[in-house]
């Protein structure tokens, strides 16, 4: 598992979607990950310390926790499966951890709630992470880098699957990536 954190929230020119990008700390290989609008908002409102008048869905899920007397302890991103990310929300109660299933979206808006880590499973980050080509200086989707893998490359038609995720990619500007998420 990785420790990331969240770089930015971006809109895609393409279709007006909703993109989180993660980014792995200590290094420079990002996760983007297509996001509801709702989610985009809950995640960029506590990210900026705004609070809403009233408690978001977010909000109310993690005073409950708290309440009940549990603690979340991390999310991960613990799985991909074709084009649909999976997460889990770890959490303490009663001195027993469980994890619960939970969309990627929905487990970062807890994050910045609960100000916990965020990790993401190295199989994952293998088919999906993006990095720069040090020769052609393009974003590169997957793990082409020639380190040592830990998952499966995708395949052929998974790539086919993804091109609108890797239109998306294509128009990302990784020198300014760092200074987006204060605009989101």
């Amino acid at each position: 598992m990785r420790e990331m954190v969240i770089d930015s929230i971006r809109v895609s020119l393409l279709n007006y979607s909703r993109i989180v990008i993660l980014k792995e700390k200590d290094a420079e290989r990002f996760l983007p990950i297509w996001i509801g609008q709702p989610e985009a908002e809950a995640i960029a409102l506590k990210l900026q310390d705004m609070t809403p008048p009233r408690p978001m869905t977010h909000d109310l899920l993690h005073h409950l926790i708290g309440d009940l007397g549990g603690v979340i302890d991390h999310i991960v991103v613990s799985g991909l499966d074709q084009e649909t990310f999976f997460a889990k929300i770890m959490v303490t109660a009663s001195e027993k951890t469980i994890a619960v299933d939970s969309r990627p979206s929905d487990a970062l808006a807890l994050a910045v709630r609960a100000k916990v880590p965020i990790f993401v499973e190295d199989s994952v980050l293998d088919r999906a992470g993006v990095h720069m080509d040090a020769e052609t200086g393009k974003a590169v989707v997957g793990d082409s880098d020639g380190s040592e893998s830990v998952g499966s490359p995708p395949t052929d038609s998974e790539i086919e699957r993804m091109s609108a995720f890797k239109d998306f990619i294509d128009t990302l500007d990784l020198d300014d990536i760092g200074n987006a998420g204060k605009d989101a």
